[in-house]
């Protein structure tokens, strides 16, 4: 074994945190752009009036953030070659996305939205393996460029990890598909062009088959973005849709009829393990500043750093986020080499533990700051709210243990045994 860093990727972060520091930076500091990134974030960056989704000036910064990544390379570093990126697997975006939250909070990597100078596109490799030939001419270079946006529509008002048990129908009607729901914290849905929407087919609640995904444009008769659910950490991207008699033709259909969960599951193991490694990046830089505050501070005639009620708690935070990042690495490693559904369960482990590090490593670092650490003038209020959302979205962190459980007891997974 060799857990040396490879030459190459550390050449590679070298060369990020140069085009950060001679494009991004200088972008965030011009034109008062500073003012989404303070303590004021949260009213710069939101349209209250507008259903409190993103404000235009603040969405037109971010495009142009990934039109210069775009341009230096960086933005499609984890896509294939065949739609212009660069080719890295999960082991590298693994470290790259630590890397760039472990920088803090920035243009250069929000949180609020998860824009990225190395993009992290879920949805573009749902397309690149499920999509036809004519979907993937449709979506598949405007959706990098930002010409078309695919929301994701799962979760529904009744049922949110429990997925099999969706209430939305799609009925054939001759060569057309007749749908018919609602969606809760439909993502995305604020500039959205098309909407992948799950529904049942066929079969039965509860059945794992049966479900089929459809890409419904939004301007379709009876699609309806009712109102936009405003959440811990604003602007909100997160709406509730209903379809009523939304007719859309046979050629919407996103993969194989009834089959429509494997999409899910391709998005959310995407998600999954690239969110856990920017926890685990996260939960660094609020280690990082907690211990250089620590020892700045004195109080009492002496730093807070040589006091054991603050060394143990961070000293507790550091080694677990040592063995999360190393398993994060672990299985990212071998999600390049070894089909995702056999290490399904390391993908969940990492993602839970990583959420659960990162907020209470942001929660440490308010109490090791005290009243400063409580303000919106530091950013860790912003880190754990954002951060706070992932122990329940691309499913609960009981959702992500149950997993873990089905594969250590052989209810699930390759060594089913029951």
């Amino acid at each position: 074994m060799d857990f040396s860093m490879p030459v190459e990727l550390v050449a590679l972060l070298g060369e990020l945190d140069q085009f950060i520091e001679s494009e991004i930076v200088p972008l965030q500091q011009q034109d008062d752009n500073e003012r989404f990134f303070d303590h004021r974030r949260e009213y710069a960056r939101t349209d209250f009036e507008a259903g409190g989704t993103p404000r235009p000036e603040w969405e037109a910064l971010l495009r142009e953030m990934s039109r210069r990544a775009d341009a230096a390379g960086w933005l499609r570093y984890g896509l294939p070659e065949e739609v212009g990126g660069g080719g890295g697997g999960n082991f590298e975006m693994a470290v790259i996305r630590e890397h760039l939250a472990a920088k803090g909070l920035g243009l250069h990597n929000d949180l609020q939205n998860e824009a990225s100078v190395v993009g992290n596109f879920p949805v573009v490799h749902m397309m690149l393996e499920f999509g036809t030939e004519a979907q993937r001419q449709e979506f598949l270079q405007p959706m990098l460029t930002g010409e078309a946006r695919l929301g994701f529509g799962l979760t529904e008002p009744d049922h949110g990890s429990d997925a099999t048990w969706l209430e939305t129908t799609a009925v054939r009607d001759g060569d057309d598909w007749i749908i018919n729901g609602g969606k809760r914290f439909n993502s995305g849905m604020h500039s959205a062009t098309h909407d992948v929407i799950f529904a049942r087919t066929s079969g039965e609640p509860g059945d794992a088959r049966g479900i089929t995904a459809f890409v419904v444009p939004t301007s379709t008769p009876g699609f309806s973005v009712d109102f936009h659910w405003w959440t811990f950490n604003m602007p909100t991207d997160h709406a509730e849709v209903s379809l009523r008699d939304v007719r859309v033709p046979a050629s919407a259909m996103f993969g194989e009829e009834g089959r429509g969960l494997e999409l899910a599951q391709c998005f959310v193991h995407e998600n999954r393990i690239r969110q856990a490694a920017s926890g685990v990046g996260a939960a660094q830089f609020c280690i990082d500043r907690s211990v250089a505050y620590a020892r700045e501070r004195v109080t009492f005639g002496q730093p807070l750093a040589r006091r054991q009620a603050i060394q143990w708690p961070l000293v507790e935070l550091q080694t677990e986020a040592e063995m999360v990042r190393g398993l994060v690495r672990k299985a990212a490693w071998e999600m390049d080499r070894r089909p995702n559904f056999e290490i399904s369960d390391k993908v969940s482990m990492c993602n839970y533990r990583a959420n659960r590090l990162v907020c209470d490593a942001a929660d440490r670092a308010i109490q090791v700051h005290g009243g400063l650490g409580y303000t919106r003038h530091a950013p860790f209020e912003h880190i754990y709210r954002h951060h706070r959302r992932y122990r329940i979205t691309e499913g609960a962190e009981e959702v992500q243990m149950r997993k873990v459980a089905g594969y250590l007891f052989g209810f699930a997974g390759p060594g089913k045994r029951a």
